[in-house]
């Protein structure tokens, strides 16, 4: 076990961290004797209070448990859960997306305080830079009344498209600011692209599970998706992308490949790679999402389809809704070469973005304190879906799946064969807990038994309480 010993803010988490880690794989078993406070220190090199620490969390989470005069050992009821599998039933033909009213109720959730946010993508307060954002507003307010009340031009901020551009070296996208367009969240981003490239009653090419909001705009725009299955633990497969663009009059594809969100199946940059080409063989344009692209888990930024686009066939869609504040609606595009279309499509939509939350974004980013920022939140994120896929398995019914993704803030629950996740989605808006069930991120009825839950939210008694309360619904 190896444990960078020189970050104390982080250092009781990170044993706590590595032993879950060990446990959750099957390494440690149910009855296991857990090493003593004193082997464990020395062994780690960190003080004895600091294990004692870690292991008080582990107790809490119900992973482990102390016997007197004895020691800990790890909890004789604990039980792995395993990762949901690909779903391969979809009838491979055109739908219409019509679950408008049950992602309208499902919609619900967000915004409302009085439902454990258990159902709604986005970290807690606590987790984002919310006091450096503030006084930065102000300050930008107070320097620049009439800009600031005044509109922006229809690209958006030029400082804010070139610090964007500047941090898309990361992924590997290397655009520029005049490639740019901001927008208000991603979702605009999203709506111009297809706008952009399609016309109602076009085929478009879409992940499943895939974001249900994705389907309410591809249901509101008039189009009819194909469904390419997406997998929990390798995301995207080119040779299917093959197959079905072979087959069918594809006029663009909607994928999130970084994370996606219901499954957080990650497609590997071979794979990315391999799909560019296909798609740019034939000419398909690509809308990509990469709202969670910057939280991944791992030691480096998973790349974009866009870092493999060479001839502008790529659509970047992202925001920072994810990781600084959601509640600003800052988004952007990166259109390739389809720029005027998408520039045009915004002139007659909402003309620009607000000017005041481009420039304080810009300033943030410029003043670079969103790397110190990004790390503390991907450290929180990580240890909330382990604290979160761990009270799963003790909570929830025999049988129950649940994904372990690299990065993002959501896990895609399977529950045992005759559950509901619509009746659990009900049931639980009952007790104020707030989920989404699964059927509502495809156009078919495949994912009756499914839920998705966030574990944006920092981890507390609440929110344990939440996940064990929704176990014991589940189980009834």
């Amino acid at each position: 076990m190896n444990l960078d010993s020189s970050d104390n803010q982080y250092r009781y988490k990170k044993v706590e961290q590595e032993l879950s880690k060990h446990i959750e794989s099957g390494d440690l078993v149910p009855g296991d004797k857990l090493p003593s406070l004193r082997q464990m220190s020395r062994t780690l090199k960190v003080s004895i209070s600091t294990v004692s620490h870690a292991y008080e969390e582990l107790e809490k989470r119900g992973l482990i448990e102390s016997r007197p005069r004895s020691g800990y050992y790890v909890r004789s009821e604990f039980r792995t859960i395993p990762t949901p599998e690909i779903k391969i039933t979809q009838k491979l033909e055109p739908h219409l997306a019509t679950k408008n009213k049950l992602i309208r109720t499902a919609l619900e959730t967000v915004g409302n305080k009085n439902l454990l946010p258990l159902g709604v993508v986005c970290p807690s307060n606590e987790l984002l830079p919310t006091r450096q954002l503030a006084k930065i507003m102000s300050n930008v307010i107070r320097e620049n009344p009439l800009d600031t009340a005044g509109y922006e031009i229809i690209p958006g901020n030029l400082d804010l498209r070139r610090q964007i551009a500047f941090r898309s070296v990361d992924c590997g996208s290397n655009v520029t600011a005049d490639e740019l367009v901001i927008t208000t969240g991603a979702m605009e981003a999203l709506y111009i692209s297809l706008r952009s490239l399609t016309r109602p009653g076009d085929l478009v090419l879409i992940q499943s599970p895939s974001y249900y909001c994705f389907l309410q705009l591809v249901e509101n725009l008039g189009l009819r998706a194909i469904e390419i299955p997406s997998c929990p633990e390798r995301g995207i497969n080119p040779d299917r992308v093959e197959d079905i663009t072979r087959t069918f009059d594809i006029k663009a594809c909607i994928f999130s490949p970084n994370f996606n969100n219901p499954d957080g199946g990650l497609t590997s940059d071979d794979r990315k790679k391999e799909i560019v080409e296909i798609l740019a063989k034939r000419k398909i344009p690509l809308v990509e999402d990469d709202v969670y692209g910057e939280i991944y888990f791992g030691d480096s930024r998973p790349r974009t389809f866009k870092s493999y686009d060479r001839e502008g066939g790529v659509l970047l869609c992202s925001s920072f809704s994810k990781t600084i504040a959601p509640g600003y609606r800052v988004g952007w595009l990166a259109p390739g070469r389809y720029l005027e279309k998408a520039l045009e499509i915004k002139a007659t939509t909402n003309v620009s973005c607000v000017a005041a939350t481009q420039m304080a974004i810009a300033r943030y980013l410029r003043e670079t304190l969103y790397d110190r920022h990004l790390k503390k939140l991907r450290t929180a994120m990580k240890d909330q879906m382990q604290k979160m896929r761990t009270e799963i398995g003790l909570a929830f019914p025999e049988g129950t799946k649940v994904t372990n993704p690299k990065g993002g803030s959501v896990l895609w629950v399977e529950l045992p064969e005759g559950k509901d996740g619509v009746e659990l989605f009900f049931k639980a808006r009952e007790e104020g807990i707030g989920i989404v069930p699964g059927t509502v991120f495809s156009p078919q009825d495949v994912f009756s038994n499914y839920i998705r839950l966030s574990s944006g939210s920092l981890w507390s008694d609440e929110i344990q309480a939440g996940v064990r309360r929704l176990g014991e619904l589940a189980v009834e």
